[in-house]
């Protein structure tokens, strides 16, 4: 599917339907990022949290929770906890990658500084924790637990893993499956223990919501080297200056000659990158079908998403849900 095809964006659709969940979610996340001793804590929060973004992966938990049956009042802590998790790693992301913009504003570290982003961050975990308590599952406790430790583990195994030649798609598969499908999966599996779901049904939300976070991560990569800056927001090739190596990289160097190793080993491995270096690189993808390979790949990953959404019920989100999984790999059709 194309982009013209959708009217009304999956996520738009999601965001009305559970408008009244996504409004206590929000009263949620506004009263417990307060803190009555150090101010500084909802300022650098708010920051963030405020800055407009989809509120996809709480989205992700409510519509889990929904499509379930559920009706009683977790699944809103749930989804505050999610977007907590969330918001925790992007202000600890941005002190590792030294960003200073963020959805269009300055981050928080540039605006504050690295001690309090980290620090607010740490914050916001405890009070994610604090959430999940709240629900009395032991079992939701130990999958959001094990998500924010995948989370942690896969931004640490990116940073050695990003500058490296030798980084395999499998490794890259690990990374992914860490800092961006982990909590979307987590997301969806906790909207289905909370409301009882069939364990069936309940590994399907996993497999769903495992699959749209790894199409979701390959289209960011792949629109980094030929994506509309309009649309995106980002520049065209922020990853290759930033030295990162994604799965077009990873499959163009796969096949490299001589001349071209000693070229990615110049602009990655050492980082000595010169003007015109941006237009080789992405030449290279071309040459080696590394592009399409990839956007292939995407497409395989959101149809895995279909596929597990799919084995649930017929439910009004069941639909959201599988057009959003379209939607995500719409845009590099």
């Amino acid at each position: 599917m194309s982009l013209d095809e959708f009217t009304v964006k999956p996520h738009d659709a999601m965001a009305a339907y559970l408008a009244a969940d996504m409004d206590a979610v929000n009263v949620l996340i506004r009263t417990r990022m307060a803190s009555e001793h150090a101010p500084r804590i909802p300022e650098v929060t708010a920051h963030l949290v405020e800055a407009g973004g989809k509120r996809l992966r709480p989205m992700l938990t409510l519509a889990a929770a929904h499509l379930c049956g559920y009706s009683g009042p977790y699944h809103v802590h749930l989804a505050a906890t999610v977007e907590f998790i969330h918001t925790a790693t992007l202000l600890h992301d941005d002190v590792v990658d030294e960003s200073s913009q963020r959805r269009g504003r300055p981050t928080a570290n540039l605006l504050w500084d690295n001690k309090s982003s980290v620090l607010v961050g740490d914050y916001l975990f405890s009070r994610s924790f604090q959430l999940m308590v709240e629900t009395g599952s032991l079992r939701v406790l130990d999958i959001l637990a094990n998500a924010s430790a995948t989370i942690a583990e896969g931004e640490v195994l990116q940073l050695s893993a990003s500058q490296d030649l030798a980084t395999s798609e499998a490794i890259y598969l690990q990374v992914v499956r860490g800092k961006t499908a982990a909590l979307f999966s987590a997301a969806t599996e906790v909207g289905g223990v909370i409301a009882d779901a069939d364990e069936a049904h309940v590994k399907a939300l996993f497999d769903y919501g495992d699959a749209l976070g790894v199409a979701f991560q390959i289209v960011d990569d792949l629109l980094d080297m030929q994506g509309d800056p309009n649309a995106t927001g980002k520049n065209v090739g922020d990853d290759f200056r930033e030295r990162k190596l994604t799965l077009p990289l990873i499959k163009a160097i796969a096949k490299a000659n001589t001349d071209e190793r000693a070229f990615w080993e110049r602009t990655i491995e050492k980082g000595r990158q010169n003007e015109g270096d941006l237009a080789t690189a992405i030449a290279l993808l071309h040459k080696h079908g590394a592009l399409e390979e990839t956007r292939l790949e995407a497409l395989a990953w959101a149809n895995k998403a279909v596929a597990a959404i799919d084995q649930l019920p017929a439910h009004p989100v069941r639909d959201m849900l599988r057009d959003l999984a379209s939607y995500v790999v719409a845009r590099i059709n």
